[in-house]
């Protein structure tokens, strides 16, 4: 069972992932905001962490590049309903990058897959 950190300001989408995921078979925690992220990053060691971009104070890009300097070997999914971001060279280093929708079948056929590469890499 994967351990997965999904790091999201609308209280709503986090109730959501973290129900969707939970049904998929992987624990679940998460955080309202980056800062908070990055704390249960360091403390809690997530096999993934499911990140939105667009965030009051940190953002999802600056928490994504902090998360990469401390453990590279942490998965990261970058969750937004920006398209636009998709252009950023930060996203390219996320693992993953998805499209927020009210169907979460994507978010949770991604959190998948990575999981799945991951494990075959390590």
């Amino acid at each position: 069972m994967s351990r997965v950190l999904i790091v999201d300001d609308e209280p709503h989408l986090r109730l959501l992932y973290e129900t969707e995921l939970r049904r998929a078979g992987h624990d679940t925690f998460s955080a309202g905001d980056a800062v908070q992220g990055l704390e249960i990053v360091q403390t809690m060691k997530p096999d993934l962490v499911v990140m939105d971009i667009r965030m009051a104070g940190m953002d999802g890009i600056e928490a994504l590049q902090q998360i990469l300097d401390r453990d590279a070997s942490i998965p990261v999914i970058l969750n937004t309903a920006y398209t636009s971001y998709k252009d950023n060279y930060m996203t390219w280093a996320a693992d993953a990058y998805v499209v927020k929708s009210a169907d979460v079948t994507e978010l949770v056929e991604t959190v998948q897959d990575v999981l799945v590469k991951r494990h075959a890499t390590s």
